[in-house]
C-alpha cells in the first residue's frame, strides 16, 4: 500500500469518526484532494486507491492535469474542481476543463464562466466564495453581496448554485474556529431556503477539518495530509 492510499484511508476515517461524534451521517462529508503542484502520477495513485474528486489552484496547471486523464485515463470518473483565484482573462479554459468552481466572487466571473462553458458540457457546479474574515489578501464577496451575485448566477443557463466556499482566518484555537464555520454555515441555511439546489458547504482543511464538519460542512480541502509538503520551486 502507499503512502498516499494510507493517507487517504486515515483521513477518510478521521472524517468518520468526526461526523458520528457529531451525530451526522455517515457519507455526509466529501473529501476533496487538493492536488496543486503534485505531479499527475500522485493523482494517478489517489486515483487508484479510490480518491475521486481533484481540487486544482492554478489555471494551467489544472487544466493540463484534466486534458492528461482525459487523454490517458478516461477509465477513471475523476471530477475536477477549481479552487483558486480566477481571473477575468482566464474564465475560458477553467469553464472548458473544469465540473465544479468553488471561487466565484463577482458578478464578472459568474457572467464569463456561463457564456463560455461550452454547448453540450452540463452546467457548472459553482459555490460563492464569503471573505467571513475581511481580510483585504483573500479573495471573496462580503456577506452582504452574497444575495445578490446568488440571484445573477440562478439566471444564467450554465451556471448551477451550490452553495458557499471559504478561507477563514487562519487561528489554531477550536473555538475562533467554530464561530467562522458557524458564520458561514448560518448564511448557507439562508441560502438554501431561497434555492433549494444549494447543498454544499465547502469548508475546512488539515487543521481546522474538525471544527469545519461540526458546524456543516460537506466538502473539506485537505492537500498535504494527503500528498506530503509541497515544493513550489517546480
Amino acid at each position: 500500500m502507499s503512502s498516499i492510499e494510507q493517507n487517504i484511508q486515515q483521513i477518510t476515517s478521521q472524517i468518520e469518526d468526526i461526523q458520528q461524534k457529531c451525530g451526522r451521517a455517515l457519507g455526509s462529508v466529501q473529501l476533496l484532494a487538493v492536488s496543486k503542484t503534485k505531479p499527475v502520477e500522485a493523482i494517478l495513485e489517489a486515483a487508484s486507491a479510490g480518491q475521486v474528486a481533484f481540487g486544482e489552484n492554478y489555471v494551467q496547471e489544472g487544466v493540463d492535469k484534466v486534458r492528461y486523464f482525459a487523454d490517458n485515463h478516461s477509465e477513471l470518473p475523476l471530477e475536477w474542481h477549481f479552487i483558486g483565484p480566477i481571473q477575468s482573462n482566464k474564465t475560458r479554459p477553467v469553464a472548458e476543463s473544469f465540473s465544479w468552481v468553488h471561487t466565484v466572487d463577482r458578478d464578472k466571473i459568474a457572467k464569463r464562466l456561463s457564456d463560455q462553458r461550452p454547448e453540450g458540457m452540463p452546467p457548472l457546479q459553482v459555490l460563492i466564495q464569503v471573505n467571513t474574515s475581511g481580510e483585504s489578501s483573500k479573495s471573496g464577496t462580503s456577506e452582504e453581496e452574497v444575495f445578490q451575485l446568488a440571484e445573477l448566477i440562478s439566471t444564467l443557463p450554465n451556471l448551477t448554485l451550490r452553495g458557499l466556499m471559504s478561507i477563514p482566518a487562519n487561528v489554531s484555537d477550536y473555538e475562533s474556529q467554530c464561530a467562522a464555520f458557524e458564520q458561514l454555515a448560518e448564511l448557507n441555511q439562508k441560502l438554501a431556503a431561497i434555492y433549494p439546489q444549494v447543498d454544499t458547504l465547502s469548508m475546512g482543511m488539515s487543521g481546522d477539518m474538525q471544527a469545519a464538519i461540526e458546524t456543516g460542512s460537506t466538502m473539506v480541502r485537505i492537500g498535504t495530509a494527503i500528498f506530503g509538503a509541497r515544493d513550489y520551486s517546480r
